[in-house]
């Protein structure tokens, strides 16, 4: 296949945000009857490729090519009525209009003056029927599952000619036997010579499915490659910015670091598993031990830290606190337990931007007291005073308003906020994440003393260095499971990465 037979050809893309170059002269080829994944950890670029290619977004430079003719899509209706449709991981439909209203919404056909809901019915069951599914058109959207939603997502870009099918994380809710259904589609409608672009974490589906995959890291191409002939090892390599030539090695500092490990459980799981979420697995988290979730993005380390702080709701399993059973149902139970999280996203889901430093801080520990027992405005200072100082937090004062303090100095605050409750377990998803590198080297500092005095931690990052440096043993998650544990001389670059690629 020759670049003048490419179904959709971008080339040279840049595009830039305030402080960031999110694309930098990226070129991506789809070709007709082909489903090609995209792949790369978190900032990639792979969303900003599928808004450009979809007229969300307009591209500083570059161009894309549609059967060879120049496009310059202005909003994703105009990308639609080219020929580019998109289903994403949440179904943008109406839930309380029927299936088939769905399908020719906006392209309702008319007889003598109304709708004509006959016609309507008949071709969306027709639509459906050749994704070999057979469902009551009639019947609100809402009434069937995540991947009927999706199916239905897919009948409607059929309808209006679509040529290139991007499907972004379609399976992200699906279980087994729907992704399975999805597949078949895939099958089908490349056959029919559909380009499909697939976005995907889940490693196995990228290797069951896909022809051939292209990764980016850092807003840049590293390669488009034929699936069959790279490795699982490989492909992580490149998303995560590795050469896998057998003799990587990172330096696990933290086995020599904690001392106060005693081996005793602090926090046993058993069985606990979600569906659609993570798989039942079981874990100790020791008393003064780094425990790190590793896995590539999407493979499930939020979902598990989500769960045992209580925010998700666990369908099986059972939690134990030092041997007893305890019901974890809410981060406030999860408090009283002793056990704290510093979310991944630190702007929706840590900080609260119009209050003060003090106010920040302050808001776990007042939770675990109880709102009958106020902090005094005094206590708050002197607590406020306290952290800013241990920490090092660069701010004018308590007061200051902590949405004007850098990423970094904002993760501080998150941090004070939950060592003032004293926890004994602290979950991190991604503590560094944004950070510069001297206050990413701080944290990590800190990390290993909390463990050192005797707190248990379980530690999640992106980067694999820095688990390896921090973590004195790891459990490995992928597709939503985890699959491994690794101690000692275990926790190096390479057979980490190994790990995480091999098929158990």
């Amino acid at each position: 296949m020759t670049e003048n037979d490419a179904l959709l050809k971008a080339t040279g893309i840049i595009k830039r945000f305030p402080g960031v170059t999110a694309l930098s002269a990226v070129d991506f080829q789809l070709n007709p009857g082909e489903i090609h994944c995209l792949m790369g950890e978190n900032g990639a670029g792979k969303s900003t490729l599928i808004k450009v290619l979809t007229g969300v977004e307009q591209p500083d430079a570059g161009e894309v090519f549609l059967t060879g003719r120049r496009i310059s899509p202005k909003s994703p209706q105009q990308a639609q009525e080219l020929g580019i449709s998109t289903v994403y991981q949440e179904v943008n439909l109406c839930p309380n209009l029927s299936v088939a209203e769905n399908i020719f919404i906006g392209r309702e056909p008319i007889r003598f003056g109304s709708i004509h809901w006959q016609r309507i019915n008949r071709r969306s069951a027709e639509l459906l029927a050749k994704l070999n599914l057979h469902i009551d058109v009639t019947q609100p959207l809402e009434r069937y599952s995540v991947a009927v939603q999706q199916m239905v997502a897919i009948a409607r870009a059929l309808d209006i000619s679509a040529k290139v099918l991007i499907l972004d994380e379609p399976t992200s809710s699906l279980d087994a036997q729907e992704v399975e259904m999805l597949f078949k589609v895939m099958q089908q409608l490349k056959q029919e010579g559909l380009g499909i672009i697939f976005v995907t974490h889940f490693i196995e589906q990228v290797y069951a499915i896909s022809d051939r995959i292209t990764v980016l890291r850092n807003g840049e191409l590293v390669g488009v490659y034929e699936t069959a002939l790279l490795p699982k090892v490989q492909l992580i390599a490149k998303m995560i910015g590795k050469e896998f030539d057998g003799s990587a090695e990172g330096t696990n500092m933290a086995g020599k670091a904690m001392q106060k490990n005693d081996g005793n459980a602090y926090l046993t799981v058993k069985g606990l598993g979600r569906q659609g979420s993570i798989q039942p697995f079981d874990m100790n988290i020791n008393k003064g031990e780094v425990l790190g979730l590793v896995g590539l993005l999407g493979s499930g380390r939020t979902e598990m830290a989500r769960m045992i702080f209580g925010i998700d709701q666990a369908d099986t399993g059972e939690i134990f606190v030092k041997g007893q059973k305890v019901k974890v149902n809410s981060p406030a139970a999860a408090i009283r337990c002793g056990i704290g999280f510093c979310p991944e996203n630190r702007k929706t889901e840590g900080i609260i931007e119009t209050l003060t430093v003090r106010e920040n801080m302050i808001l776990a520990l007042q939770v675990k007291l109880g709102w009958m027992k106020y902090i005094p405005r005094k206590k708050q200072e002197e607590i406020a005073a306290k952290y800013i100082e241990l920490l090092n937090i660069k701010t004018f004062g308590p007061d200051q308003v902590v949405r004007t303090l850098s990423g970094g100095n904002q993760q501080k605050v998150i941090l004070a906020r939950w060592l003032l409750t004293e926890p004994e377990l602290l979950i991190l998803d991604e503590p560094t994440r944004g950070i510069d590198v001297g206050t990413k080297v701080e944290i990590q500092k800190l990390i290993l003393s909390l463990a050192n005095d005797g707190m248990s931690v379980v530690f999640i990052s992106s980067e694999l260095d820095e688990s390896i440096r921090c973590c004195q043993r790891m459990a490995v998650l992928r597709d939503r499971k985890k699959i491994a544990e690794l101690t000692g001389k275990e926790i190096e670059e390479k057979f980490v990465m190994q790990t995480i690629a091999e098929v158990q």
